[in-house]
């Protein structure tokens, strides 16, 4: 009996390999948006059922390099904006009250948190993770704090710390 020898079964595919383009990150292969060379079972059973990858047209490619301009372009104002933000920041000052004895110590301390609500108090939207503080501030004084805005972008901001007005 002789057999018929079966086309490949998908498009892009050899008898080896196929290209797919990942639709999710898949652990050990690679990212979302990724082209990658895998076997046509894996493509098949897996890959292409439960979706977390595509038949790598050059249609879909295109649109991956589509889609990829204009992350690049979002992130790259992104940048510039939280760049200007960094900006006014490190010419922005923060005064807290706190309670504290004769000698400047604090009777609580001040955290990234109590920052934090100062800031958005004065207009500024930084979440508490943004603050690097290497400690809680325990006494009463000036302190530069910095901040992490982006991996790419790093500020300073000026805090005081000054004893809560007595009511009389």
């Amino acid at each position: 009996m002789v057999r018929k020898q079966r086309n490949a079964a998908v498009v892009g595919s050899t008898k080896s390999s196929i290209e797919v383009l990942l639709a999710e990150k898949v652990d050990s292969l690679g990212e979302q948006g990724d082209i990658v060379r895998v076997k046509p079972g894996y493509a098949r059973n897996f890959l292409l059922p439960y979706g977390l990858a595509t038949i790598a047209t050059d249609h879909n490619k295109w649109m991956v390099v589509q889609h990829q301009k204009r992350m690049a372009e979002l992130e790259k104002d992104r940048l510039k904006s939280l760049k200007n933000l960094a900006d006014k920041l490190s010419k922005h000052s923060v005064t807290m009250e706190a309670n504290a004895n004769e000698d400047g110590h604090l009777y609580g301390s001040i955290v990234a948190v109590d920052i934090s609500k100062s800031l958005k108090e004065g207009g500024f939207d930084i979440d508490a993770e943004s603050i690097r503080l290497e400690g809680p501030l325990k006494e009463l004084g000036m302190y530069t704090v910095k901040m992490q805005l982006h991996e790419k972008v790093k500020t300073e901001v000026k805090v005081w710390v000054v004893p809560t007005a007595e009511k009389s």
